[in-house]
This record gives C-alpha cells, sequence and structure tokens, in this order.
C-alpha cells in the first residue's frame, strides 16, 4: 500500500514538508505584521494619549484597502471588520470629561482673540484722526499774551460741575486735596486733624504728618477764598449765601472733620480755627430755635465729644456724627426667608439693646444719653461702619436678613431727621461695590462714602450690564 500510495502521487514528505513550510511563513508573515503594529502603537502611544485625552484624535475604522483584499480569501486570517459601536454611558461621561479639561484652553484662546483685536483696533488713531486737538491760540489769556486776564472768570473753579451725593474719603490722600473733590462734584470731604503744639495738623497717622499739611491750609484758608470768588461784591453784583457749586448756589459742601486725638483737647481748638469762616457767615449753625444752611457744615466724627457739642444751647456750627447701628426701628412687618443661615439682624439687635456703638464713631461723650438725644438741632450725620454693622457680603449680593438691618437703620436716622452714611463699604470686587452702592442709594442712603471718585461721579455703578458680572 505504500507504493501504491506513492506510484498515485497522494502523499510524500516532501509534499508534507512543503505545507508545513507555507503554513509556518504565513504565521511568520503575521507575526511580523502584528509586531510591526505593535512597535507603530508604542512609538505613538504617547502623542496618541495626549490626544485622545483632549478628544483630538479620530477612531480607526479599519485597515486600508490593500490588507483588506489580501485577507479576503483567506478563512484563517483575522476579521479586519470593527463591529458597530453602540451609544453607552461611559461615552457621556468620557465627552463630558473632555469638555471639561479643554474649557479652560477654549476660554484662554478666546481672550487672547481679544487681546489681539485690542492691540490690532486700539492704535487706529494712527491712520485716523479719531480725535482733533485744537490748538488755535494756546497761550490766550496768559499772562504776556494776547488777551491777558480774559481767560478765566472768577466762579470757574467748580464750572459745569453737577454736585453728586458722595463723601470723598481720606480726601487729604488725594492729589489736589479739597479741590478733587469738587471737580468730581463731590458734596462731602473728609479731613483727620491731630493736635499738636495748638496746630491742628492733616494726616491718615503719625507718619504721614508734616509742618506745612495743616487744617488751616489745606482747607479753611482755599473755601474761604473759594466762597469769596463765588460770592462777590462787585459794582455788578452784591452775592451772599452762594455755596462752591457754581451750577446749585444752594448746595451745602458738608467738612467732615475727624478728630484723632483727644477730643476735649482738640473741640476748641478747631472751633477756633473755623472762625474765617464763621466770620463770614459760611458754616451752617443752630441759633438755639433754628438750623441755618449755609455753604459749608462741619461734622465732627472720631473723637468729638457729643457732651461739647451740645454744651452751647444758644449756638452750634460743629454737628455731631452719631451713631446709625442704634437707631434701628422695625417696619412693623418684619419677615425673613429662612434659608438665610446668618446671624446679622440678631447681632445688630443685641448690640442696640445693649447700647453698643461701632468703634471710632459716635462714643465720645455720649454716656448717659438716649437715641432720642441724637436730631437736627446738634447732629447731622448718622454713621456707621459696614463692615461692623452689616456684615461680610457673602454671594456678591446682600442677604434679606442684611438688607433688613439697612432699612431698620435707615428708618430709625430719617426719623429724626439726620443724613445716612456707611463707611468702610465694600471696594472690592468691583461687582460686590457697585451692588453695595446702588443697594445703599435705593434704600435711601444719603451719602456714599467712597474712595474712587471718577467711579462715583460717572454714575457707572448703576450700569450692570450682566447680573452676574
Amino acid at each position: 500500500m505504500e507504493v501504491s500510495g506513492l506510484a498515485k502521487g497522494t502523499f510524500t514528505l516532501e509534499d508534507s514538508s512543503d505545507e508545513r513550510s507555507v503554513s509556518s511563513n504565513y504565521h511568520s508573515d503575521m507575526d511580523v505584521e502584528a509586531s510591526d503594529y505593535s512597535l507603530g502603537t508604542t512609538r505613538l502611544s504617547i502623542a496618541h494619549r495626549l490626544r485622545s485625552v483632549l478628544g483630538m484624535t479620530s477612531r480607526r475604522r479599519k485597515n486600508g484597502n490593500g490588507a483588506e483584499s489580501a485577507t479576503k480569501g483567506d478563512p484563517h486570517a483575522p476579521s479586519l471588520h470593527r463591529e458597530p459601536r453602540r451609544f453607552r454611558r461611559t461615552d457621556v461621561i468620557r465627552f463630558a470629561t473632555r469638555a471639561l479639561i479643554a474649557a479652560p484652553f477654549v476660554v484662554l484662546m478666546l481672550f487672547g482673540v481679544l487681546h489681539i483685536m485690542h492691540a490690532v483696533v486700539g492704535p487706529t488713531r494712527l491712520f485716523w484722526d479719531v480725535e482733533v486737538m485744537d490748538d488755535f491760540l494756546p497761550d490766550w489769556g496768559m499772562p504776556g499774551h494776547v488777551g491777558e486776564g480774559l481767560a478765566k472768570y472768577p466762579t470757574d473753579a467748580t464750572r459745569d460741575v453737577i454736585p453728586i451725593r458722595c463723601h470723598s474719603h481720606n480726601d487729604y490722600w488725594r492729589h489736589i486735596p479739597l479741590f478733587d473733590a469738587l471737580h468730581w462734584g463731590c458734596t462731602g470731604v473728609e479731613a483727620d486733624v491731630w493736635l499738636f503744639d495748638e496746630e491742628l495738623y492733616v494726616g491718615h497717622n503719625l507718619a504721614s504728618l508734616t509742618p506745612n499739611r495743616t487744617f488751616e491750609s489745606l482747607y479753611v484758608n482755599p473755601l474761604v477764598d473759594l466762597l469769596e470768588k463765588m460770592n462777590p461784591h462787585t459794582k455788578f453784583a452784591n452775592i451772599s449765601g452762594h455755596g462752591v457749586f457754581d451750577v446749585d448756589g444752594s448746595q451745602t459742601l458738608v467738612l467732615l472733620v475727624d478728630f484723632k486725638t483727644n477730643g476735649n483737647e482738640l473741640f476748641p481748638v478747631v472751633s477756633r480755627q473755623l472762625e474765617a469762616l464763621r466770620s463770614k457767615d459760611y458754616l451752617s449753625h443752630w441759633n438755639g430755635t433754628q438750623l441755618n444752611r449755609r455753604a459749608v457744615t462741619v461734622v465732627g466724627t472720631g473723637n468729638t465729644p457729643f457732651d461739647l457739642v451740645i454744651a452751647d444751647t444758644d449756638y452750634r456750627d460743629i454737628f455731631f456724627d452719631a451713631p446709625l447701628d442704634q437707631m434701628w426701628e422695625s417696619s412693623g412687618s418684619v419677615s425673613m426667608r429662612d434659608d438665610d443661615n446668618d446671624s446679622d439682624l440678631s447681632f445688630a439687635l443685641s448690640e442696640l439693646e445693649a447700647g453698643v456703638a461701632s468703634p471710632g464713631q459716635g462714643k465720645v461723650g455720649t454716656a448717659g444719653q438716649s437715641v432720642d438725644a441724637f436730631n437736627t438741632t446738634n447732629s447731622y450725620y448718622a454713621s456707621v461702619s459696614f463692615t461692623h454693622s452689616i456684615g461680610f457680603v457673602w454671594r456678591g449680593h446682600l442677604s434679606s436678613k442684611q438688607m433688613e438691618i439697612i432699612r431698620g437703620q435707615i428708618r430709625g436716622a430719617h426719623a429724626r431727621g439726620l443724613k445716612v452714611r456707611y463707611w468702610d463699604t465694600p471696594s472690592w470686587p468691583v461687582s460686590v461695590r457697585n451692588h453695595v452702592w446702588h443697594v445703599l442709594m435705593k434704600e435711601g442712603a444719603d451719602m456714599l462714602n467712597v474712595d474712587d471718585l471718577h467711579a462715583a461721579s460717572v454714575d457707572q455703578w448703576k450700569a450692570r450690564v450682566h447680573g452676574w458680572w
């Protein structure tokens, strides 16, 4: 049977060897291809993974047409067709993760584009006449030039200035004390005074005091000179009673004097240095029967002693800065939201019952006085630290409890005829500052205590384009 089998050519050792050789070669080729594919995958793995995290890669769908045709007729070759991908929850999670990772890069790219646009559009004035400067006779009216003495009017200092309800906090820090505030229309300025050797020096602390920066040189004398120009006595007019603002002569300017040293020693010196304004009838005063408004209203704060303010019952021209936090009054229908978890209202009411005033203002000389002792005959402002009385502004807006404190304090101050002023209001972020300013003015506060005079004067704090901005 072996011979016949060989004769018929059904099986030979050479054929068996060839078949095993072909099979071996096929598997060897597959191993080489798999090895090459694995090597390429390893080489690209780092970049591929980074792009995959950012969602920047596309799925490999299948091999090229040549590879597909090469294995098309081989039943033993592995299938290169991929099953259709099903939608799964992990796909949503993967997409959301990639979106969160990519979002900061998109935002940075957006700001980069805006910055480039600003850099490109900003210098357009180099190519077009956006602003035309008129230099015709620039020296006209100046000494030694044409029109000498004709360029200025006596009341030019506050020409076209519209007075607004803003108080220039720490006014002595301005580039030009007093006049910077008047330039922006502020109707209140502040001077911190220190007594040394019978002289009043102005500054925020002892290190900032200098011999030439005094209460008279920075405020009293400039106000006298300005008011004399606003109230000329010439052959054309004999004007009196006009305030510092040209467009509104009835508007008074509040000069807030912050007593920094001992109030009992400071009070008579301040009163004596105000004589230059008093003698010309420029000071608002109480004459024992009625209140007379004048161009300047002097208010004492800090260590100002209330007992010395009210000591003279016939004449007063230094008024008190009363403690606003002791004037809270209920509207009769106090309603609080249960979801507010702060205790600002209970804290304010506990202070009111204990008769505690805010630190640094409205305390000196008030022992034994009730809250009803403060009225228009002896006080002008009712003030308090916003941070101390109202608290921190969480979540960028005032809570309902904080609003009730503000409304109650304003209600109590207005019932006594006093002007409401909150100091130490938040100044940053600007969105919170604008929110607080807007709320205080809307609820009836009479004066904004500001550091940024420009922001207050242009009224930009009301332009809330975005609710969250």
